[in-house]
């Protein structure tokens, strides 16, 4: 894919695969055409030049909406929560947003039992059980990116992008988002724009770096962290250690 805006050409015949339950990570300096490769993966922005092929299906001309609802889901650099309703509250209008009749108001007593149920599940599934009933305001901003997850995943999808998930977090807050991004179901592939280069190269199977909005190198966490210009230019020669994934970790499937 392609995007130019005036003269800069911000993607630049930028292209890339991804593989089912597989964690990509991009890389790049700021201004090297990232978010605006997610902006035109999602839907956000319209491509110069090139297509959007998911799960088999050319989505290049479809809506963002359209796409959420083919298996598509993002998350953003800042934190879009709306502080006045609780976990709960967010898990089921994510769930509902994908469904037939999503602007109903009129719910059976066995629908809401369903939606809380999977709001639960949901919830627990990122670690915020304890919060199920909390209002977004109060929570901490690591646990507002554990909903943003946690919402992503409620529209089933098969890939997720996210936009700088560990930005603005604790070495701790790092360190439980790493493994939350690590334990996700393995059906579910995830692409993952992030400076914090420990939690990048930790998650990903796979890394492309970009450069000027073109695609400069493509591989393995090891093969990146033991390229030259990748070190010198983009990690740096004190980018921090790779930490150890749990044992229980998984990593991506099949393509």
């Amino acid at each position: 894919m392609s995007r130019s805006f005036g003269g800069l050409r911000a993607v630049d015949d930028v292209s890339f695969e991804v593989a089912v339950g597989e964690r990509l990570a991009v890389l790049g300096p700021n201004g090297a055409g990232k978010s605006t490769l997610f902006n035109l993966v999602c839907g956000d922005l319209e491509a110069d030049s090139g297509r959007i092929i998911l799960a088999g299906e050319d989505v290049t001309v479809l809506q963002l909406h359209h796409r959420v609802r083919r298996g598509l889901a993002r998350t953003y650099q800042t934190s879009s929560v709306f502080d006045g309703l609780s976990v709960a509250e967010h898990l089921i209008l994510a769930r509902r947003g994908i469904e037939a009749h999503r602007l109903s108001l009129r719910f059976s007593r066995a629908e809401r039992q369903r939606m809380r149920e999977a709001a639960e599940d949901l919830a627990g599934t990122v670690g915020l059980t304890h919060r199920i009933d909390d209002i977004a305001e109060v929570l901490s901003h690591g646990e507002r990116r554990q909903l943003e997850v946690a919402m992503a995943l409620a529209a089933h999808p098969v890939v997720i992008l996210l936009d700088e998930p560990a930005a603005g977090l604790s070495a701790s807050e790092r360190s439980l988002l790493t493994e939350l991004l690590l334990g996700l179901d393995g059906s579910v592939a995830l692409v993952l724009v992030e400076h914090d280069m420990e939690v990048a190269l930790t998650v990903a199977d796979r890394v492309i770096v970009l450069e000027s909005g073109r695609m400069i190198a493509a591989g393995t966490p090891d093969e990146i962290e033991a390229d030259p210009l990748v070190r010198a230019v983009y990690l740096g020669e004190q980018h921090g250690t790779r930490a150890e994934p749990s044992a229980n970790s998984h990593h991506g499937g099949a393509p």
